[in-house]
């Protein structure tokens, strides 16, 4: 396991600083904190340089995990996602032959 190089009033802070989201750090984009945006805010804070793996390894040490977010996304239109599947999709989606024979093998094509 790697040496840690934040000390724990450095860890403290970075927390509190992570806890305030990335727009307060002028990310405002997004809502999402990326392993390299926590990077991007370590290096100037502490000035300590991690890579990407090693701020993942640090989050985990520290209790933080990879998130996913609950809800969707809140332009999300779903009248039109489901226009969407109804008219869209079935030109879209290849036709199978569900009552053909076929064949497992490399070399042996189906027959016709």
């Amino acid at each position: 396991m790697s040496r840690e190089r934040l000390s724990a009033g450095q860890w403290a802070r970075l927390e509190a600083e992570l806890r305030r989201g990335p727009p307060a750090h002028g990310f405002e984009d997004d809502q999402r904190w990326t392993l390299k945006r926590v990077k991007l805010l370590i290096g100037p804070m502490f000035h300590v340089g991690y890579t990407v793996q090693g701020v993942w390894k640090l989050l985990r040490r520290h209790g933080w995990s990879c998130q996913v977010p609950v809800r969707r996304a809140v332009e999300r239109d779903g009248a039109a996602v489901e226009v969407w599947k109804q008219d869209v999709w079935p030109e879209v989606e290849e036709w199978r032959r569900t009552w053909a024979p076929t064949s497992a093998s490399r070399t042996r094509q189906d027959r016709p």
